[in-house]
């Protein structure tokens, strides 16, 4: 149990895809003016590294180590052409807002790298733990940052959540301030870049104070609290 722990740990904070990692920033920086986006991205994303640390961590008795690397990014483009027909036969609306940016999962550093360095060398259970805390770690940077570029740049959250992502989904849509008359800047890429130096700079800073030692606090007494008279030495 603390080896999942540690995996969840590392995934969702300590060795976040993006704010530890700093990888798969292409798309975290395109599509993340909505939280409705990043939300639909980062569940396509995690749905594909479960899949491949899966099936890698299956198959790595049948791979040679001299092939390793092409059978995997052929696995996970295999995966991602299904994602992509997948969200464009039941999604559709997602998968229009999406666009380029679901193929190009095959390029993304972190899932290749959870497989190359976790999958291939651990069991299927421990596989599966790691690809679901990278998955969800990516997952709620993507809808925090998208979150709060559109609650600042147009004062609402999960906008057109049920048109992206079907009409169980409308519970989600919310008008968060009245009359807004929003803040153009946030909604267009530039704001991308300033929120996630923000999220960057306050997950270094949150690490930093929780990875801090508590000072042990010693108490010394002076000699008038003490009550004790000081010793002279050579006294008579």
């Amino acid at each position: 149990m603390s080896n999942y722990r540690s995996i969840f740990k590392d995934g969702l904070w300590d060795n976040n895809v993006v704010l530890g990692q700093c990888l798969a920033l292409c798309p975290l920086l395109a599509v993340t003016s909505t939280a409705t986006n990043g939300l639909g991205l980062g569940l396509a994303t995690m749905a594909v590294m479960i899949c491949a640390n899966v099936a890698v961590s299956c198959l790595k008795p049948f791979i040679s180590r001299a092939v390793r690397i092409p059978i995997n990014i052929l696995l996970i483009a295999s995966l991602v052409t299904m994602t992509d027909l997948i969200l464009n036969a039941w999604l559709h609306p997602l998968h229009k807002v999406l666009g380029l940016f679901i193929p190009l999962i095959v390029t993304n550093c972190a899932i290749l790298g959870r497989v190359e360095s976790f999958a291939s060398r651990n069991s299927v259970l421990p596989a599966l733990a790691d690809a679901v805390a990278m998955g969800l770690g990516f997952t709620w940077v993507l809808v925090v940052l998208g979150g709060l570029r559109e609650v600042l740049g147009s004062g609402t959250l999960f906008a057109n959540a049920s048109i992206l992502l079907g009409p169980a989904f409308s519970f989600m849509e919310l008008q968060v301030i009245e009359d807004y008359r929003g803040m153009l800047l946030l909604v267009l890429p530039p704001g991308g870049f300033i929120v996630l130096g923000g999220l960057l700079a306050l997950h270094r800073l949150l690490k930093a104070w929780l990875e801090k030692p508590s000072e042990p606090e010693v108490a010394e007494l002076s000699v008038e609290e003490s009550g004790e008279q000081p010793s002279v030495e050579g006294a008579s």
